[in-house]
């Protein structure tokens, strides 16, 4: 009895492998056909993305169907954005669809250009492709044909600028009627500016180009103060300017 079980164990394993083996070579083959063919958009595009409209649709992005030979099954679309002229060296992803066509609100554009490494209140010159892919062996992905658009971004962190007569070297007039916006560092989490200042005179920080919120520093020793005195600088040069306001204490190196 014991050897009929022994038996019966290794035929049910040598017919499971039989049949494993036969879905392996029986399972269909896809076969790259066409590639998507990018529609829009195309490059003429060129959009300002405005922070108080994020909701508003910024731009469809619209392809014709990539094809396949084999069974019918979804076809994955993923577009890809990278900076003009680098051959998609290294490509970011803005989105996915299984449709022909992706569309992007404000904000969403605007997380995608960010998230690939593009400055915002830049003019960026962005290549933007569609590719294609399927489940299935011998499947490839496939490229799409790609367009050069210009964005500029708006800052998805607080809006820092530097303002004040110091600064009349880099933003004009007495330097108090225009702020230039800080650099902000994703890793470091700090904000910084390398810009000509006038000694003799002063500057400090506020956001979003308004007073409401604006720092100094009361005792001139680094450290940042709520509405605080303004910052003087002694000698002209060309300096660069680090701040952290979540530790509220900033640096000042002349060049």
């Amino acid at each position: 009895m014991k050897n009929l079980n022994k038996i019966l164990i290794a035929f049910i394993s040598v017919l499971a492998i039989s049949c494993s083996g036969d879905d392996v070579e029986n399972r269909p083959v896809i076969v790259a056909g066409t590639a998507p063919v990018l529609l829009s958009p195309k490059s003429d595009f060129i959009i300002v993305l405005d922070k108080t409209k994020e909701a508003d649709l910024a731009t469809s992005v619209v392809w014709e169907k990539a094809t396949y030979a084999g069974d019918a099954t979804v076809i994955n679309y993923t577009v890809e954005i990278a900076k003009a002229g680098t051959s998609f060296a290294k490509p970011s992803v803005a989105g996915t669809s299984t449709s022909t066509f992706k569309n992007f609100t404000v904000a969403e554009l605007n997380s995608a250009v960010l998230d690939a490494g593009f400055k915002p209140f830049v003019e960026n010159s962005i290549d933007i492709r569609v590719k294609s892919t399927i489940g299935g062996v011998g499947s490839t992905p496939q490229i799409s044909n790609f367009y050069t658009i210009k964005v500029t971004p708006y800052p998805a962190w607080p809006n820092w600028g530097i303002i004040g007569s110091a600064t009349a070297a880099t933003t004009g007039g007495d330097g108090w009627g225009k702020d230039a916006n800080l650099d902000y560092d994703l890793t470091t989490k700090k904000y910084s500016i390398t810009m000509d200042l006038i000694g003799g005179k002063e500057f400090k920080f506020r956001l979003d180009d308004a007073w409401a919120v604006n720092y100094g520093d009361d005792g001139n020793n680094l450290s940042l103060d709520a509405g605080g005195a303004n910052i003087p600088v002694a000698v002209s040069g060309n300096y660069t300017i680090v701040v952290d306001f979540t530790a509220k204490t900033y640096t000042i190196q002349k060049n």
